[in-house]
């Protein structure tokens, strides 16, 4: 330990230390980003639940602002207003760009707003764990010049209405419009038993969009990041069985991905759920786990409940009370560690090599 020491010491003070031994005292980026998860979802420590429209949803923001300012970044914080039933309401989105040799752009989202509190959710998946994979990637990424300009985004108010990220959608002009070529969303990338990415709909009526003749439902960015994701050992990124009204790998626009489906942008959206439970409503990845604490009682021959009709649980951890870090850990020993670091790890080795082509 002495000698170890030392050396981080000697290291500090010559520049003759080498890239290899820099990252041998760096902790990963995946550590990184499990601090800030407390950081922003513990009660007891951090900021905890982030109900939208509230007074903790708008430290979240400036939270997020100081971190990035932090590491040399010039963040913008995005006043928006918006209606949620016949009143006027107001949030902000932080955004924050990392240079590229192209001005061709990425642009990569997570809410930071949370819901369930009254329940005892504190937004641990639902989306603390995301918002802190992107800080992560965007500290780990300091400095650097990447191949594609990227955005990297943190939307308000997406718990009631996906404003946020309709804003930041609706503020984007023609030319920037042109010159994008993706947006990827981080929702929930923890706690469920297998971590899924999607692309949108092959169905527009799915996204409900003002034109339905810009809407894109490339599978591009979804197959890039599984290609990256493959690269990763011993990680899996899953792409959904087909269940009813939903193809394989295709995903409804019901979070902040949906907007720019309709701008004629591919997406990507990165989720930790289970398709492989016959949950309330069937097969739709709104159950999240088998774990048995998660239900009243689980059929594990049927993948379901033992009574479907006096289930209340559901296997469901978001807007619940097993959304919380300490009832996490408690469940799934080192899931939720495993998981953000391969949520972090893939975005950081996606943005270093996108290898997009124009749509």
């Amino acid at each position: 330990m002495k000698k170890r020491l030392v050396w981080i010491l000697v290291c500090a003070a010559l520049a003759g230390c080498n890239e290899k031994n820099e990252q041998a005292t760096t902790p990963a980026a995946g550590s990184k980003a499990y601090g800030y998860l407390e950081e922003l979802s513990l009660g007891t420590s951090g900021i905890g639940a982030r109900p939208t429209g509230t007074e903790a949803e708008t430290r979240a923001a400036n939270w997020i602002v100081d971190k990035l300012t932090g590491w040399g970044y010039t963040p913008q914080l995005i006043l928006f207003t918006y209606t949620r039933k016949a009143q006027q309401m107001q949030s902000q989105n932080v955004e924050v760009v990392l240079p590229g040799q192209s001005d061709e752009i990425l642009i990569i989202g997570a809410h930071y707003d949370s819901t369930g509190v009254d329940a005892g959710s504190e937004g641990a998946t639902d989306n603390a764990a995301s918002v802190a994979a992107m800080l992560a990637t965007a500290e780990a990424l300091a400095g650097k010049t990447l191949p594609l300009t990227v955005r990297l985004v943190f939307f308000g108010a997406e718990e009631n209405g996906v404003n946020g990220s309709k804003a930041y959608a609706a503020s984007l002009d023609a030319d920037t419009l042109s010159r994008v070529r993706g947006m990827v969303n981080y929702d929930t990338v923890v706690g469920g038993d297998i971590m899924y990415l999607h692309s949108a709909h092959s169905d527009v009526n799915e996204y409900n969009c003002s034109d339905p003749q810009k809407y894109s439902y490339s599978t591009q960015l979804r197959e890039r990041l599984q290609a990256v994701g493959g690269q990763m050992p011993g990680v899996s990124f899953s792409v959904h069985p087909a269940i009813p009204g939903y193809p394989a790998g295709e995903t409804g626009s019901w979070s902040d991905h949906g907007s720019f489906a309709c701008l004629g942008i591919p997406i990507a959206y990165l989720e930790a759920t289970n398709f492989n439970i016959n949950g309330k409503n069937g097969y739709d990845g709104y159950s999240q786990s088998t774990h048995p604490e998660l239900w009243d009682c689980f059929d594990a021959a049927a993948n379901s409940a033992c009574d479907r009709e006096s289930e209340q649980q559901w296997g469901e951890i978001w807007h619940t009370g097993a959304d919380r870090l300490d009832k996490l850990e408690t469940l799934f020993p080192g899931r939720i560690k495993q998981q953000l670091n391969a949520a972090t790890d893939l975005l950081i080795r996606f943005l270093k090599q996108p290898e997009l082509t124009k749509a």
